[in-house]
């Protein structure tokens, strides 16, 4: 691939690049080509500005980069941001031409999140300038939107840091905690029967609507007792229901798949033995009720403390900027709970706006990517000096 030629620390040019390649996650649109032609042209670019750069493949041909600048004995610091790419199906414009107009940088990724990318590897750049007492790491990686392998691997191959920012769309809001989720399956048992011999037919489906009144009540009743400053409370729907073999059979089986969104705290277990006691407490009032319950997948949530030095520091890099300090929760997950499970305090702080990631029409404001480079980068001078 021809390296682009961009300026150094150019935030703009470098996330319009990104968005006009294609770097959808073949996991979610099938044939689609994935992060490598992404992470080479923005390796080029790195190289180009003077980083230390090397790709690691964590599939065929789906690579992470990693990117280093700076050294020293001081704290270091990791800037993370995912290459990958949701599919275009139902967008109500060209996903990929990279078009800028009314002060916005439209396409797919551009909010999710290759306007963070490109803002993050600018700031590390400009902090590098004026020189940096620790190394900045600049971790740019594969299928966050899938099953995060790009960030498990840069973990599981050792890469650390003092602390990171994950640069997700926040609108410049600090978001230092995000829900987990668990999938579960239920699977309900009946008995088949001609729809005439109610004697000795079991209906799994209407013995799945009795959990799922009782998971209602769950949700409406026993969720709300616990929360988060940040991020309120958790929540439980039903996803999908599958179930019957015709209209005049009573069914022997409904599989319901339900995800319930975590708060810090509560773990993928108590939201299996939630089900569990709804199962159970169905199961005392209907002897004929049968099911099994299994935890599919699972993330946790993050936290990091609001009086942790990476959140006052970022709070000092706002208001040294000019900016207005929020403090929020952010309901997405992010690959930010991997780095805190390593051990790394991680928080989300990017440009452009959750609401618009995998919408039929995204963008980014581009005064937004280079106002999240400027605290970015005094950030990085700051905690790296």
């Amino acid at each position: 691939m021809t390296v682009q030629v961009i300026f150094p620390g150019d935030a703009r040019a470098l996330a319009r690049a990104l968005v006009s390649i294609d770097s959808r996650n073949p996991s979610l649109a099938p044939g689609a080509p994935g992060e490598r032609d992404c992470a080479t042209l923005l390796r080029g670019v790195l190289d180009a500005w003077g980083f230390r750069t090397e790709l690691h493949d964590v599939a065929p041909g789906r690579p992470n980069l990693v990117a280093r600048i700076g050294g020293g004995s001081g704290r270091s610091l990791m800037f993370n941001g995912h290459l990958d790419i949701v599919g275009t199906d139902g967008m109500i414009h060209a996903p990929f031409d990279a078009p800028q107009r009314d002060g916005r940088l439209y396409g797919r990724g551009s909010a999710d999140m290759k306007g963070g990318v490109a803002a993050m590897c600018a700031a590390a750049w400009r902090a590098a300038q004026e020189g940096l007492g620790g190394e900045i790491v600049v971790a740019a990686v594969a299928d966050e939107e899938y099953e995060s392998l790009g960030t498990r691997a840069l973990v599981a191959r050792g890469v650390r840091a003092h602390a990171a920012i994950v640069t997700e769309p926040t609108r410049l809001a600090i978001m230092p905690a995000h829900r987990g989720f668990a999938w579960i399956e239920v699977v309900v048992t009946g008995r088949a029967a001609h729809g005439s011999r109610w004697d000795i037919g079991v209906d799994a489906i209407r013995h799945a609507g009795l959990l799922l009144a009782e998971l209602d009540r769950v949700d409406a009743d026993l969720l709300p007792a616990h929360t988060h400053p940040l991020l309120g409370r958790g929540s439980l729907h039903a996803s999908l229901i599958e179930g019957g073999i015709g209209m005049s059979t009573y069914p022997d089986r409904c599989v319901l798949k339900l995800e319930r969104r975590t708060i810090p705290g509560q773990s993928a277990a108590d939201a299996v033995a939630e089900v569990e006691r709804a199962c159970a407490a169905v199961r005392a009032r209907r002897a004929s009720f049968a099911a099994t319950v299994r935890l599919l997948v699972t993330q946790g949530p993050s936290d990091v403390p609001l009086d942790a030095p990476v959140v006052r520091a970022l709070d000092s890099a706002l208001a040294s900027s000019g900016e207005r300090v929020l403090v929020e929760g952010m309901s997405a997950w992010t690959d930010a709970a991997l780095l805190n499970d390593a051990g790394i305090p991680a928080v989300c702080f990017g440009p452009g706006d959750i609401s618009l990631a995998h919408a039929a029409e995204e963008y980014i404001p581009l005064e937004e990517i280079d106002r999240a480079a400027t605290v970015l980068t005094a950030f990085a001078r700051s905690w790296c000096g």
